[in-house]
């Protein structure tokens, strides 16, 4: 464990009941850092963001904040969410109708008996920053979902915490929106310098807004790094499908002297692809494994009639529109593979070649890690 990290989680573990919502946890964030908590529901992350805020409580691990400690379970401290000195983001607005906008966003202020020039002061700087100051004076239940959703930032923010959670922050919030408010909480770090853990399901926003990624699955880490590094390379089949890659069976015909080199895997009697080993032990001709390959990696052109394939042959089974993009169905000799690349007008029914580049296949053993 890193001795300066600014949020620092040891060997977390959470039950309710029989149920293990958290694992034995262990993660860091440095300070004016962003972590994202990414993964589908279920799967812990939310459980990690309310015991960090105090409340939950953990049945065993420690928690330090800033060098301090705010929960350890071998030593019975167990500090109220209060005295942690953070601000929560969560998914609902929880804005106060009764109250005006800066009542909502100086409540903090408030409970906290800070005098009232500096009440004033500090209100008014933070709704100029979130662009509400011509708002100050409306009733928060008044503005539009996105301003709404400012007003809950603000009051997080109001009271200058160096830790800031955040809870599905934009789950309630259109398309548009949540894009737009996306970049504004990337220009709003960058300027106040909080730290920043965001617990999502959605990969866009765990992307976009995290210098570090971690996905989580049945209340363990599944894998964490840098945003790049987990989108462009799962390590694992869960990863993989979580975020949207093609998984499929398969048998190891031939393997690569050197763990992590390339295979060729056999799907049915005469379907070969090739691929490169993402398990870190070397795997042997005959294993079952799984090959995962992005979407937007499967190249698809449509064949004339009586035209032979240079390389793979396929069928298109279900075609979707997009805008800019398709998405198909593509039946490759019993194999069904989703593609997607840009508008092109193929219809179920029409004869394609298939291209993958083994470069762009990623093999894993079966039976290790499976969604089934």
């Amino acid at each position: 464990m890193e001795q300066d990290a600014f949020v620092s989680i040891r060997n977390l573990t959470k039950r309710f009941g029989e149920h293990v919502a958290v694992n034995d946890i262990s993660l860091n964030v440095a300070e004016g850092h962003t972590l994202a908590l990414l993964g589908p529901s279920g799967c812990g992350k939310t459980t990690i963001l309310r015991c960090l805020a105090g409340l939950e409580t953990p049945d065993s691990g420690h928690i330090s904040l800033a060098g301090n400690v705010v929960f350890d379970h071998n030593a019975r401290v167990n500090l109220m969410p209060e005295q942690r000195e953070l601000g929560i983001v969560f998914q609902s607005y929880a804005v106060w109708p009764h109250m005006s906008v800066s009542e909502n966003v100086g409540f903090p202020l408030k409970v906290r008996g800070v005098a009232k020039a500096e009440y004033d002061d500090r209100v008014a700087r933070i709704l100029n920053i979130v662009g509400l100051g011509a708002w100050r004076d409306k009733g928060a239940t008044q503005l539009s979902g996105g301003q709404q959703q400012r007003v809950a930032l603000a009051r997080a923010l109001v009271h200058q915490p160096r830790l800031v959670l955040f809870d599905e922050p934009m789950s309630n919030l259109d398309t548009q929106l949540r894009d737009q408010v996306r970049m504004e909480l990337n220009i709003l770090q960058a300027k106040l310098g909080f730290t920043a853990i965001y617990v999502t399901h959605d990969q866009a926003e765990a992307f976009s807004l995290a210098e570090t990624v971690v996905v989580m699955n049945l209340g363990r880490i599944e894998t964490s790094g840098p945003p790049r590094d987990v989108f462009h390379r799962p390590r694992t089949p869960f990863v993989a499908r979580f975020l949207g890659l093609n998984v499929c069976e398969g048998k190891l015909v031939q393997a690569n002297a050197t763990a992590g080199g390339q295979v060729e895997v056999a799907f049915g009697e005469s379907l070969r692809l090739r691929g490169l080993s993402g398990d870190e032990q070397k795997l042997t001709a005959g294993a079952p494994v799984l090959v995962c390959v992005r979407k937007e990696h499967i190249g698809i052109r449509k064949l004339a009639p009586g035209a032979i394939p240079q390389g793979l042959s396929g069928e298109i089974r279900a075609a979707s529109f997009l805008g800019l993009n398709e998405e198909y169905v593509v039946a490759l000799e019993g194999v069904e593979l989703r593609a997607v690349q840009p508008a092109s007008g193929l219809r179920a029914g029409d004869r394609v070649e298939v291209s993958i580049r083994p470069e762009d296949c990623i093999v894993f053993l079966a039976g290790q890690n499976r969604l089934d």
